[in-house]
């Protein structure tokens, strides 16, 4: 499409909170375009083919709370078939991996801490998460993995209140053709202009000037949908200059997790849609799905320190320790039969850099204060800025509705 010099309310990212916003705006009159910096919309939800028999979601793969998730009917207005059948989370393929009285202790003692989480954050005092964990539990390592895998962190990097804050129904659905395919056809028929990296926005004079990798445009109105930690490290900067939004969003950095996906070649029997994890004393944990979808292959997931330790160590370090963790759950056979085919590297993402955002202790109020409009002029949405649904793609698309909305009450009438 062609780039205009001048349009009435500029979207900046084409992730689900942009397209949300696009949507929203799309029959209501006006002017407007989405710059998206990468070469693809969707952001941090991006299905890809890992192989002809593997579609592979390298970030978001869920429908959260999905009795509530408005990408459910998305997808159904969209033909994207949904699997509803129950995710393997708490399940355990192989009882020698982590034996059935074990598992059971653990997810007795997870229990415990959810409960214990959910009576600190009623006296309304912010503190570490991990002020719940029992002390000397033998579990306490795994529980700071389940958080890496929920936040993108450990316990003492998450706020209690930002912790209990998030609301979920506990029913999580899927979508066979990927999150991410759905997420890039819901943005499909969009004006949108890729490969736009916007680094300026002037909100000094009288319309707002954005400096593009595409050149310059002008706006009324501006919603901004990009990662936290872009605006924290000043990657898209502001004139003048918003320290409150700064600071916001240093208060909410994005964890991160990671995900690998490994051909498998053989090995039919093992189950479709299983999970499996091995018992840890330490965070340092992955946890792995066999055969999705029964596809031949089997998916790792890991998070926190662990996940960062990993990919610093470079493209392919992932695959390698994946490799070496199935290898230790299911024996030295299965190592021949396992191909790498893909992961993600969230981490080293230049929009993204990182997965998904978290509250650090005593900052669970930033959300509020990231998503306040400035100046009538400056809207602000994307997954860190809902008050319950944060960390979702639905969360995000909803905050773009309703930051296009504040946009849109906010226009001098024609």
């Amino acid at each position: 499409m062609s780039f205009p010099s001048s349009v009435d309310i500029a979207i900046i990212g084409a992730g689900a909170a942009g397209l949300g916003a696009a949507h929203t705006l799309r029959d209501n009159g006006v002017s407007f375009i989405v710059l998206e910096a990468r070469d693809r919309i969707g952001g941090r939800a991006h299905t890809i083919m890992a192989s002809p028999d593997v579609t592979f979601d390298l970030g978001c793969g869920w429908l959260h709370s999905a009795d509530r998730n408005s990408f459910v009917p998305v997808a159904e207005q969209l033909s994207f078939a949904i699997d509803k059948s129950r995710p393997p989370w708490r399940d355990q393929a192989y009882q020698a991996a982590f034996p059935r009285a074990e598992r059971e202790d653990f997810l007795r003692a997870l229990e415990a801490f959810f409960t214990r989480t959910a009576d600190a954050a009623t006296s309304g005092r912010d503190a570490p998460a991990s002020i719940c964990l029992e002390p000397g539990n033998r579990w306490n390592g795994m529980i700071d993995a389940i958080c890496t895998y929920l936040n993108g962190c450990e316990l003492d990097q998450m706020s209690l209140l930002d912790f209990e804050a998030y609301e979920d129904t506990e029913l999580n659905w899927r979508v066979r053709r990927g999150y991410g395919a759905l997420v890039s056809a819901y943005g499909a028929e969009l004006p949108v202009a890729l490969s736009c990296n916007v680094t300026l926005i002037d909100h000094s004079g009288k319309r707002i000037g954005l400096t593009t990798s595409q050149g310059t445009l002008t706006a009324d109105k501006v919603i901004i949908t990009v990662p936290t930690n872009l605006i924290a490290d000043e990657a898209l900067r502001f004139t003048p200059a918003l320290p409150e939004k700064v600071d916001a969003a240093a208060g909410l950095p994005l964890g991160l997790d990671n995900k690998v996906t490994l051909a498998l070649e053989g090995w039919a029997h093992l189950p479709r849609d299983s999970g499996m994890r091995g018992r840890s004393s330490t965070a340092r944990v992955g946890s792995f799905q066999l055969r999705p979808f029964g596809q031949p292959c089997i998916e790792g997931f890991y998070g926190g320190s662990f996940a960062r330790e990993i990919e610093a160590a470079g493209e392919g370090a992932l695959t390698a320790q994946a490799i070496d963790d199935v290898v230790a759950l299911l024996g030295s056979d299965i190592r021949k039969s396992l191909k790498p085919l893909a992961e993600s590297r969230w981490g080293a993402d230049p929009f993204a850099r990182g997965a998904y955002s978290h509250a650090l202790p005593g900052h669970a109020d930033k959300r509020a204060v990231l998503a306040a409009p400035v100046d009538g002029r400056l809207f602000f949405a994307g997954e860190a800025t809902p008050p319950d649904f944060f960390s979702t793609a639905h969360g995000a698309r909803d905050s773009g509705e309703r930051a296009a909305k504040e946009a849109l009450a906010a226009l001098d009438p024609h």
